[in-house]
């Protein structure tokens, strides 16, 4: 799946802001919380079975005993194909519930002897054929057992088959069924998306199949492994459209009971998983791709046409195998619970990851199509759908994969905008702050540790998207990245339309490394790659340049937690390191143990080391006290000798190095002074990510004042050479990352206020108060003008804000400015409000009110901890601490049980402890040096 982003659509409603202030949340749960309690009457298509049906089987929490118990299929049967015929209704019943129904045929092979069939049934309701809930016959001329008897279980959602006599190894059986279900809001299976046009409510029928949701859609086998062809017809409303994984084979009119409908069919898909199919029914236009019928008139989908086909054409060279299906349809949807999903053949995008307008030329919505949103979501294609995974187990091998090669894929399409480099900030910075707790995980997991909706929807995290991409990308450095090529591609045509294990790509990895002269790795793919995937963390590795020596240690951010988790291998890794010895590369260096000595890495006068050379391994680098000043020193001096990723990579180890107290805070506060003379945005971004901790734990302290004399002296000039390249704002930066970087200027200029920057986003925004049918804000900048002329305005810049956000037609525009509003300072406002550091104690208050409240409404897509987390990030005193732990003493904290034990005390304690322990040393620091 695209990087996930799990919102329901109620709670998604109220997520406001980006970042930290992801408190949006709390106004969604009020809103919520009713719309959850009218949810929570029995209906149709909620499990029940009506009057006629047979009862639900009663299921226990003791240990299963019966095979309908378990979590996983029996071994028992292989699908071989599908025939589903579904029917979405895009107008309500009598009793004002949408629904859809439906008829399928499953043609399984028996491959052991047994007399019990297990199906996966979730929500639906079986129409019963002579006391039964399913017909059963044999292919060919055998005769298929009778059906005893038929149930559901509802814990393991199962639909149960016990069968009169056995089933015959080796024969094949059709299984059909009809059923009705609910087209529900819920963002699972076939359900219901909902916009507004032209003042006038439309509803799709549209799909999110992975990875549990296929069986709300109509009884299947839905597991990854049971692959099968899946033969498709959509019977729909004339005037609209249905799409599905195969191309349209033809259309006929009909009449069913009085109702004109048309009547869909689709070619046959190839061999693939459950949750990989998608149905569709709409109104939208079809321009080779699908999309929103006004942005189609805008041209909003253009850009994701144009890039579509180079990046196929790309994936089939890098993969050396040819894309398998006869189209590849892209769509973007209103309500979507993810960035984008992967379904083969018809690809299905949140609205504002698809959607791009040429006339307002956003390079963070391009690179959002690009990357975040998963314009490269082709590259599952391959890795992932020709090839899946047995079980969710491996689910890394998938996502991290997807996760490192869209990168390539993105930088064929846009090769002058530097994107192989940004996976150091939104993938490796970012999973290292998770990786570096004692509650991280390893990539893999035994099968049996993944068995139930809950726990394969867990799978779906930071871990297994960003650490995945981050040592997948490791391999292909030291390997090289035509070696690892050829061995995926031997991957790849060896287990076409089959599912794998993750070692089996080591075998054909070692394959290819066996079969390149010259190259020599000091371990097998296997017994290097196991102490990446199978323990959690990555090393520090401390070069001291005095003496040679270089040791590696399991770095934990909090040195005092315990880790609780063991390691076949003692946390250690076989570490690859490339380095530079005062600006020459060097060979590259194997740390193989604990402690080693490599004589090659000492120095003397001005030389210097610098190891993990454009971070290319997944591991944090400490030095000798004179190797960092050295270091330092050549940032101060000639700050461009080193390569902007690993002059982004000195700046976060030095404070991840800090926090965890294995250096001084001050040192890496050093690493910040030479930024008044950097202009390159991964540095910048990196900095300001590691100084907002400081912004955090100090902004309510005396600390604070003088931290924003320092940053306001190290951004004035890179707000004036904006300035100045841009002739006084007047046109946009060329470079791809300069835009970046100019929304950073300009966003830490005017918090720190920097003479004119306030001003310069006021005017702007007054300009279109004055107009507003146009717009001057060029829309790279308009999240950071908004945000500031809200924060730095009154109450008729806040009520314009809301009254275009109500009257605004494009996503990321409404986005934007409801994001925006939260930026007020005005504390009337904020009640109606309550989202940004100064609201946090209106905001809190408000969740503690409602603790039980919001705790009940826990489900698929709205979670506790995602609460309890971001809270953790405004806590700044012990007290605030122990206030949220009191709670657990009675109602508990459901979904963030694990984060308010070990990994939520571990996280929030070296905060906690650097406020008390480093305040007034940092108070010294910044007080000196922004003079």
């Amino acid at each position: 799946m695209g990087k996930v982003y799990y919102v329901s659509k109620n709670v998604g409603l109220g997520v406001l802001m980006l970042g930290t202030l992801a408190l949006a949340i709390i106004i969604a749960l009020s809103i919520a919380y009713d719309k959850e309690r009218a949810k929570n009457r029995s209906k149709p298509g909620d499990g029940v079975t009506d009057s006629t049906s047979m009862p639900i089987l009663p299921t226990t929490p003791s240990a299963p005993k019966e095979t309908w118990d378990h979590y996983r299929l029996p071994d028992s049967f292989i699908p071989i194909s599908y025939a589903v015929t579904l029917w979405p209704r895009l107008v309500p019943n009598d009793d004002g519930m949408y629904i859809f129904t439906g008829h399928s045929t499953v043609v399984f092979r028996c491959v052991k002897e047994t007399n019990l069939i297990l199906i996966h049934s979730n929500k639906l309701n079986l129409t019963i054929f002579n006391e039964q809930l399913a017909k059963l016959s044999a292919l060919g001329e055998h005769t298929a057992p009778a059906i005893a008897k038929s149930w559901l279980v509802s814990k393991t959602q199962y639909l149960v088959l016990q069968l009169r006599k056995s089933l015959t190894v080796g024969r094949s059986y059709i299984l059909y069924t009809e059923f009705q279900g609910e087209l529900a809001d819920d963002l699972e299976g076939f359900y219901r998306s909902e916009y507004v046009e032209d003042g006038v409510k439309k509803i799709v029928a549209t799909s999110q199949m992975q990875a549990t949701f296929a069986r709300k859609t109509f009884p299947c086998f839905d597991e990854p492994a049971m692959k099968a062809v899946f033969n498709v017809t959509i019977i729909h409303d004339r005037g609209t459209i249905a799409l599905s994984n195969g191309k349209e084979m033809g259309t006929a009119d009909s009449l069913i009971d009085g109702i004109a409908i048309r009547i869909t069919t689709f070619e046959p898909t190839e061999r693939m998983s459950t949750y990989l199919l998608a149905f569709i029914v709409c109104d939208f236009i079809l321009k080779s791709q699908q999309e929103n019928l006004k942005a189609i008139d805008d041209r909003q989908g253009e850009y994701a046409l144009n890039v579509t086909g180079p990046i196929l054409h790309f994936y089939e060279q890098y993969y050396n195998a040819r894309y398998p299906l006869s189209k590849s349809d892209q769509i973007a949807l209103p309500d979507f619970n993810a960035g984008a999903m992967e379904n083969w053949g018809l690809v299905t995008y949140r609205e504002t990851a698809l959607l791009y307008d040429p006339s307002y030329p956003q390079q963070e919505t391009k690179r959002e199509l690009l990357l975040s949103s998963h314009m490269n979501l082709l590259t599952w294609y391959w890795f992932g759908n020709l090839v899946t995974l047995r079980w969710w187990n491996d689910l890394w091998l998938n996502e991290g994969f997807a996760s490192y090669v869209e990168y390539l894929g993105a930088d064929y399409a846009e090769p002058t905008w530097d994107m192989k480099d940004q996976i150091i900030l939104y993938d490796v910075h970012k999973v290292f702050a998770v990786d570096a707790l004692a509650s991280s995980h390893p990539l893999s997991c035994l099968e049996d540790e993944v068995n139930t909706p809950a726990q394969i929807s867990e799978m779906f995290n930071t871990i297994s998207y960003s650490k995945g991409a981050a040592v997948l990308r490791m391999l292909s450095e030291f390997l090289s990245e035509p070696v690892f090529a050829r061995g995926l591609s031997s991957y790849l045509n060896t287990f076409a339309f089959g599912n794998t294990v993750y070692t089996d790509l080591w075998d054909h990895l070692q394959q290819a490394v066996d079969n390149t002269p010259g190259l020599h790795i000091p371990h097998s793919v296997h017994d290097i790659m196991h102490r990446w995937t199978l323990q959690m963390g990555f090393p520090v590795v401390t070069i001291n340049t005095q003496s040679g020596s270089i040791t590696q240690k399991h770095f934990l951010l909090d040195p005092d937690s315990v880790v609780e988790r063991p390691s076949q291998f003692n946390y250690t890794w076989f570490v690859p390191i490339k380095w530079l010895k005062t600006g020459v590369e060097q060979q590259q260096y194997w740390l193989l143990h604990k402690t080693d000595v490599n004589s090659q890495m000492t120095t003397s006068g001005s030389d210097w080391v610098l190891a993990n050379t454009n971070v290319s391994g997944y591991f944090r680098v400490n030095y000798d006290l004179e190797n960092w000043d050295r270091l330092l020193s050549l940032l101060n001096t000639n700050h461009k000798a080193l390569s902007v990723i690993n002059r982004a990579q000195i700046i976060d180890d030095a404070f991840n190095l800090a926090r965890a107290k294995i250096i001084n805070t001050t040192l890496a506060l050093r690493t910040t002074k030479y930024l008044s003379n950097e202009r390159d945005y991964i540095p910048w971004e990196s900095a300001l990510r590691n100084l907002n901790y400081y912004i955090l734990m100090f902004d309510r302290t005396e600390v604070y004042g003088a931290l924003q004399a320092y940053m306001k002296k190290q951004i004035q000039p890179l707000f004036e050479h904006f300035r100045s390249i841009t002739s006084n704002w007047t046109k946009v930066p060329e470079g791809h990352t300069d835009q970046y970087n100019q929304i950073n200027a300009i966003g830490v200029a005017c918090s720190m206020d920097v003479e004119g920057c306030r001003e310069l986003t006021k005017s702007w925004f007054r300009q279109w108060m004055q107009n507003p049918m146009h717009n001057p804000i060029h829309p790279n900048l308009k999240s950071t003008v908004y945000c500031n002329a809200i924060a730095f305005g009154g109450t008729e810049e806040w009520d314009f804000a809301w009254k275009m956000f109500k009257n605004a037609t494009l996503a990321s525009e409404a986005s934007r400015l409801r994001g925006s509003l939260a930026c007020t300072k005005t504390p009337w406002l904020l009640n109606r409000y309550p989202l940004n550091v100064v609201g946090m104690p209106l905001a809190w208050n408000f969740v503690r009110e409602r603790w039980s409240t919001f705790l009940s409404m826990e489900g698929d897509h709205f979670s506790f901890s995602s609460l309890i987390k971001w809270n953790h990030e405004e806590i700044s005193t012990e007290f605030e601490l122990q206030e949220i732990q009191r709670r657990n003493q009675h109602v508990g904290f459901g979904s963030a049980t694990m984060a308010m034990g070990t990994g939520y005390r571990e996280d929030l304690r070296p905060i906690l402890n650097g406020v008390t322990e480093n305040k007034v040393q940092v108070l010294k620091w910044f007080t000196e040096e922004s003079t």
